[in-house]
């Protein structure tokens, strides 16, 4: 399971959808996939819309959400027709059901086309309001049996500051989903580290854009930040 935020579909601008960035994306994935390995996506939509952000300057919180959720979806198109471009086969599947556009989500349906060498796109997050599209991808992930949570960032792992800040930061190599909630690390929201950790869904994080880094993670290379049980 590869989740890849919104923001990076924007390629540095603050909305939008920069061809050349998902361009990209699809050919890491194109690659994976020509490769033998089964890929699943889930997409933010943060360079749509942020419904706890819309939320704070006092728009409905659930209705903030529904947007932003529809946001995702429009990310989910673009990125199938990447990769179709590049003769890929790519399924939509939405929590919230539109048709004309993609297929409902169904977990039995995405396995088969997984198996088929398809890739899945999920999209529209959970279908429910207050929840992440990181919390998204851990439970799409757990319901299709996933190996990993492959979570693609600006930034090549997960730190004890925030590196574009502070330069003496320090990365991690490994982590314990544990040390993640007690230390505030901000990897994901608690929630999705929670599901995780239950089902001990082991969770890599890494920059996105590094060249040949999807591919690498895909293949269970060491690359980024791993987050599992002890070791």
């Amino acid at each position: 399971m590869l989740k890849l935020s919104g923001e990076a579909f924007a390629g540095g601008e603050p909305l939008g959808i920069d061809p050349g960035v998902v361009g990209h994306l699809a050919d890491s994935i194109a690659e994976a996939v020509r490769g033998g390995v089964q890929v699943s996506v889930v997409v933010g939509g943060g360079n749509m819309f942020r419904g706890a952000a819309l939320s704070e300057r006092g728009m409905d919180r659930a209705r903030a959400d529904y947007m932003g959720m529809l946001g995702t979806v429009i990310n989910c198109l673009a990125l199938q027709d990447f990769l179709e471009k590049r003769g890929i086969d790519t399924r939509v599947q939405t929590a919230i059901t539109m048709q004309q556009v993609a297929e409902p989500f169904l977990p039995r349906r995405a396995i088969r086309h997984l198996e088929k060498g398809r890739v899945v796109i999920f999209g529209a997050g959970l279908g429910s309001p207050f929840f992440s599209t990181d919390t998204c991808a851990a439970q799409r992930a757990l319901e299709i049996g996933a190996e990993a949570l492959l979570k693609g960032t600006q930034v090549d792992g997960v730190y004890d500051a925030d590196p574009r800040k502070n330069p003496d930061a320090v990365r991690f190599d490994h982590l314990e989903y544990g040390e993640v909630l007690t230390r505030g690390l901000g990897v994901m929201d608690a929630t999705a580290i929670s599901l995780c950790m239950d089902n001990s869904l082991p969770i890599v994080v890494f920059d996105l854009m590094g060249e040949g880094n999807i591919l690498r993670a895909v293949r269970g290379e060491k690359i980024g930040t791993l987050v599992s049980p002890a070791r």
